[in-house]
């Protein structure tokens, strides 16, 4: 039997109509977010090196905007990138949020806009090391009701049950940011295993070798498991 054109359409203008509306409130809504924490960045850093006059400028606050999409905050020996990603998520069926009685409720209140937050060593953006690895801190999701949570790090995470009560607002954001960027601070760098850097080749000699073979960073790649399960897996190499 062949379907009709007509109905087909309609089907088209409907998903228009509710998925695709849907999913253009929820970027507007984080992008308006993320200009909002690149408003928090930028002053933070006025403020704190107002803090910092006449010590080490080494250790001085360097905001940028990078784009509509990203903004970094170098901090001592760190640089904090945040990222907002340009498309719209729904969670995955096996993701917790699932669970809440918010999503239960509305499908679409699944569906949500990220703002990423990177942690890297500042040094790989000064010498260029691209094989440097950064460490995921969090990840701020934003619904089309404003409707938000974190899902991050020991303290940067919330819980699940907070979606659906709390819209997001300039101080929770601000709570967000000072929380990464003191994370970040008392995160510190560990010695890489020996095995991993003791045989060079000339090549990488020629280039210098503790810029490209040693993969430097606080954690080894983007891992987004508790901190326990790191900190036994190191015990073990």
């Amino acid at each position: 039997m062949v379907e009709d054109p007509t109905q087909r359409k309609m089907m088209i203008v409907d998903t228009l109509k509710s998925k695709s509306v849907l999913k253009e409130k929820v970027f507007d809504n984080t992008a308006e977010a993320f200009i909002l924490v690149k408003e928090i960045l930028k002053n933070l850093s006025r403020e704190v090196n107002i803090n910092l006059s006449g010590i080490d400028p080494r250790i001085r606050m360097e905001y940028t905007d990078r784009s509509t999409f990203d903004a970094q905050l170098k901090v001592a020996g760190d640089m904090l990138l945040f990222s907002m990603h340009s498309n719209i998520f729904q969670f995955d069926r096996e993701h917790p949020a699932w669970k809440t009685a918010y999503i239960q409720k509305n499908k679409f209140n699944a569906y949500s806009g990220i703002i990423n937050i990177y942690n890297f060593l500042a040094d790989s953006f000064k010498y260029s090391r691209l094989d440097d690895l950064g460490y995921l801190i969090a990840r701020i999701f934003i619904n089309h009701e404003n409707q938000y949570f974190v899902e991050g790090k020991r303290q940067m995470g919330m819980l699940f049950t907070n979606y659906g009560n709390e819209e997001y607002s300039k101080e929770a954001l601000q709570t967000i940011v000072y929380t990464a960027i003191n994370y970040s601070l008392e995160f510190d760098l560990l010695v890489p295993p020996y095995d991993t850097i003791k045989i060079a080749s000339v090549g990488q000699a020629e280039s210098k070798i503790q810029h490209s073979k040693l993969i430097t960073g606080k954690r080894l790649g983007f891992l987004f498991n508790s901190d326990d399960v790191l900190e036994d897996n190191s015990k073990h190499q």
